[in-house]
This record gives structure tokens, C-alpha cells and sequence, in this order.
């Protein structure tokens, strides 16, 4: 894994960092793991790269489980590109924003073209990711400051931007000038430090744009590094702990406080949020395993495969049989 560069894809099927991965998988877990000769954490390249040697079948089949960042900008053509169960139809202009812990698949039936950025959570944010989740008492630096307010930018945006003329240009001027400063022959953290600030600026852009169109406020600092906080430990235990009250406890803070965080970020309360990330695993157990009810509801931590029943029926409007058969029937 990772000594094929992303642009590599193989005959017999690849996922976006050119790995081979088997014809018949039906969820390919895919890490930010590009060749040995590539040593930055950001890689931007076209879709037309992609293509070269990728057989077809590979980006129409290959669900993906991303866990990094992922954005890709349509610059001509439409497909339909499918995140997290939601089929999202694309055209010239679309940008789609999927992150780490989704599932998303690629559209390759068409002649679309466009351009895909990809980079680790961390490039992003490194001083909030060299200490999580322990980091509610640090000291609100104008570092840290700034890489919250980056990080609501990026948090805020929609899974899918539909970018007017003007923003279209910029964002593709901006894309370009990342991809071709990524093959300067400069040391990794000197080049880290310029595309991180270009990244930096393009997040910004998208934000303003979306603010734009929605009088979308930044939330505080306080409230986001609780929310990123709240957000590493549901991906850490939302297989075990169904409860807000035991996130607080190992966060060190209230439930009242934590949904306030949760709600200024994500637009969701703390419970909301946890139902959310629960019922998503379950549907992509559904969907892309065979594994019985009981067994997918043991996995995340129900004790009965009635409570999770009636749990998903909540969420999602039917019961998993129906659910399954539904994708099943796709």
C-alpha cells in the first residue's frame, strides 16, 4: 500500500491513491498514503490523471472510506458523485467537499473533468492536532486562533458548492498554483508552509462565498476546539458510548456546553450529532456487508437487536431489513 503514486491506478481496480484494492470489495477503507518519492501532505492532480490507467470499472464500483480530506472541483462535464448514501449531481463549476470518515464514490461513466485536492487532517491544523483531545485548557494563542478559524471554514461548508463564474476562476487559478508549487524543489517545510497558506486562502474563499449566500457566522474559538474535541471522541467511541453525558465526562465539561458547541459548529445538538455518526455506520454495515441485524447492532454497542431496531427506525425512517433491501435492490 502507497508505493503506487495517486495517478497510478491499476488495471484491476484502484482507490484515489492508486492502491490496488480486490474487484469484488465493496468498502475500501483508503488512508492519505501517497508513494515513497511523494513526501508532502497535500497532493493536488487532475482528473484526467486519474483516468490514464484507472480501467473503468474501479471508480464506478470502489466505494471509499476517506480518512482525510477531499475536495474535487468539476471543470467540465456533469457526473454524479455519491457521498455518504446522497447522490449528488455535478456540474461545471461543482465543488465537493468530503472528509475524513465518509464514504464517497466516484462517477467515471462520464467525460467530466475537474481536479481533486487531497490532504491530512493535520496539515490543516497542526497545533490543534498535536495534542487532541486533551487541549481545553490551552491558551487561546493568535495560532491557535487562526487554525480554528480555518478549521470553521472548512467546517462549514456544504458536501456540495455550486460556484459562480467569478469564483470558479479563482478557485481554479488557486488549484493550479498548488498543484504546480507542490513539484518545487524546496525542503517539505518550507513547501508545507506555502501550501498550507495557499489551502488556507482557498478555504477562506469557498467560506466567504458560502457566507455569502447564507449569512453564515464563524462560531467562537471556545465553542470549536470543544467541537473538535467532542468530534475525535464520537469517532473514537461511538461503537461503545451512546450517551452525551459520558463524552462530557471525558471532556471535562457539561452537556449544556457541549450541544452549545456542537449546535454553533455542526448545526446539530451533541445528541443529534452522535445519533448521527451511529445510524451512518449502521447504514454503510447494510449496504456493504452481509453481516446478520443482531451482529451489525452487537458492533455498535447495543445490547439488543430490538433497541437497535427501533434506534434506526428513528433515524432513518425504516427498519434495517428494509433499508438493506432497498440498496440491495439498487
Amino acid at each position: 500500500m502507497g508505493n503506487v503514486p495517486a495517478v497510478d491506478c491499476l488495471e484491476n481496480g484502484c482507490d484515489i491513491m492508486g492502491n490496488k484494492v480486490p474487484t469484488d470489495a465493496r468498502i475500501v477503507p483508503v488512508y492519505y498514503e501517497p508513494a515513497t518519492t511523494y513526501n508532502l501532505d497535500l497532493e493536488v492532480f487532475p482528473v484526467s490523471a486519474l483516468r490514464q490507467r484507472a480501467n473503468t470499472q474501479c471508480g464506478a464500483h470502489t466505494i471509499e472510506h476517506i480518512e482525510f480530506y477531499l475536495l474535487i472541483y468539476i471543470t467540465e462535464g456533469r457526473c454524479r458523485h455519491m457521498v455518504d448514501f446522497e447522490t449528488i449531481a455535478c456540474a461545471q463549476g461543482s465543488l465537493l467537499v468530503v472528509r475524513p470518515g465518509q464514504i464517497q464514490r466516484f462517477d467515471m461513466s462520464g467525460n467530466w473533468q475537474g481536479w481533486i485536492l487531497i490532504f491530512r487532517p493535520e496539515f490543516l491544523q497542526p497545533l490543534l492536532q498535536s495534542s487532541p483531545p486533551f487541549f481545553s485548557q490551552q491558551k487561546a494563542t493568535a495560532t491557535l486562533v487562526a487554525e480554528l478559524e480555518i478549521f470553521s471554514c472548512l467546517e462549514m461548508l456544504p458536501t456540495h458548492l455550486a460556484l459562480n463564474e467569478d469564483t470558479q476562476k479563482a478557485v481554479l487559478e488557486s488549484i493550479i498554483r498548488m498543484s504546480q508549487d507542490a513539484q518545487l524543489k524546496f525542503d517539505t517545510k518550507t513547501l508545507h508552509m506555502l501550501l498550507r497558506n495557499q489551502l488556507h486562502a482557498l478555504l477562506i474563499r469557498l467560506y466567504l462565498v458560502q457566507a455569502d449566500n447564507e449569512k453564515v457566522e464563524t462560531s467562537p474559538p471556545v465553542f470549536l476546539k470543544r467541537f473538535i474535541a467532542y468530534r475525535l471522541a464520537v469517532e473514537r467511541h461511538f461503537q461503545r458510548w451512546h450517551q452525551v453525558a459520558e463524552y462530557a465526562k471525558h471532556l471535562a465539561c457539561s452537556e449544556k456546553s457541549l450541544s452549545r458547541a456542537t449546535h454553533s459548529v455542526a448545526k446539530l445538538s451533541a445528541k443529534a450529532f452522535l445519533s448521527k455518526r451511529i445510524s451512518l455506520e449502521a447504514q454503510r454495515l447494510l449496504s456493504h456487508t452481509n453481516l446478520p441485524i443482531t451482529n451489525i447492532a452487537d458492533s455498535l454497542g447495543f445490547d439488543e437487536a430490538t433497541n437497535f431496531i427501533k434506534f434506526f427506525r428513528r433515524e432513518v425512517g425504516c427498519s434495517p431489513g428494509e433499508f438493506r433491501q432497498q440498496h440491495n435492490d439498487r
